[in-house]
């Protein structure tokens, strides 16, 4: 019978590896929470810089709109792998977001997945 490869819940929690041909190494599965363009890019963005990086920021680099950068924000920050400050710069509101260790760590282990995917794909 064959493995289903239906995609997991958006949870940081990592489902058993997938086969990538019947002959080759298995490979463990992306992690689902990091995999959409979007959240990618946050992640990305935040391990890049040197600070935290405001809403507008972010949305201006992924060139995404308000309502989609914030859905997205805010599953990464509920699973803890980025913190979101929000203060207020004389009258007006600034939301920053920073990359949690957390955070780095998935971010880490999902660059050694997709470094086994390529390696894979080399052979």
């Amino acid at each position: 019978m064959a493995k289903s490869n239906a995609l997991p819940s958006d949870s940081p929690q990592r489902a058993a590896p997938l086969e990538v041909h019947r002959a080759g190494p298995a490979i463990p599965e992306l992690d689902r929470l990091i995999h959409p363009r979007i959240r990618l890019g946050i992640i990305s963005a935040l391990a890049a810089a040197d600070s935290a990086l405001t809403f507008n920021e972010l949305k201006d680099f992924l060139q995404t709109t308000d309502g989609n950068l914030s859905v997205h924000a805010r599953k990464l920050e509920e699973a803890k792998y980025i913190a979101c400050t929000k203060s207020f710069e004389g009258r007006m509101p600034k939301t920053e977001y920073t990359l949690t260790a957390a955070g780095r760590k998935a971010f880490d282990k999902y660059l050694d997945h997709m470094e086994a995917i390529l390696q894979a794909a080399k052979r």
